[in-house]
């Protein structure tokens, strides 16, 4: 379908509504984390310039991270302290340094979402879905399909 714009001065614009189909079904974002050095220094920053509650604290083992995260709106922000030298956050925070790391988006189910992205030519990487904080399923897509940065699939 064509749709003719008008903008002031006469000239008119040519758009071109073309149906997409959704493929990883996300409805929100689930959470974003930050990598960090100290985990109390940056909660208590997070605190001040935010204006944040209480955090909840959790260690993920398989991860070596110990993290802290936020209750924003209907979304987390997650804190993340490698305590290893071993795993992709403390691989990232010696690469990179501390900030963004990743960002997921919330599904109703993650095995189907999984399927619908991977029909619409997504990869994931691992392909197999891992539990994350409080028992979250999460499953990462590929960086090569993310411009290098970590984006993720979540169902409570």
């Amino acid at each position: 379908m064509l749709l003719l714009t008008p903008f002031p001065g006469g000239v008119t614009a040519y758009v071109s509504l073309v149906s997409c189909p959704v493929t990883a079904s996300a409805k929100r974002i689930h959470h974003i984390n930050f990598l960090v050095r100290d985990l109390d220094e940056a909660e208590a920053r997070f605190r001040r310039m935010l204006g944040l509650g209480e955090s909840v604290r959790e260690a993920l083992p398989a991860r070596g991270v110990l993290t802290a995260r936020f209750a924003v709106g209907e979304s987390w922000l997650v804190l993340v302290q490698p305590v290893s030298e071993e795993g992709e956050p403390a691989r990232v925070l010696r690469e990179r340094g501390e900030g963004f790391f990743l960002l997921s988006f919330g599904v109703d189910d993650l095995e189907d979402a999984a399927t619908r992205a991977r029909d619409a030519g997504a990869r994931f990487a691992p392909e197999q879905a891992r539990t994350g904080l409080a028992g979250w399923r999460v499953m990462d897509f590929d960086v090569a399909e993310t411009w290098g940065d970590t984006l993720q699939l979540t169902e409570e």
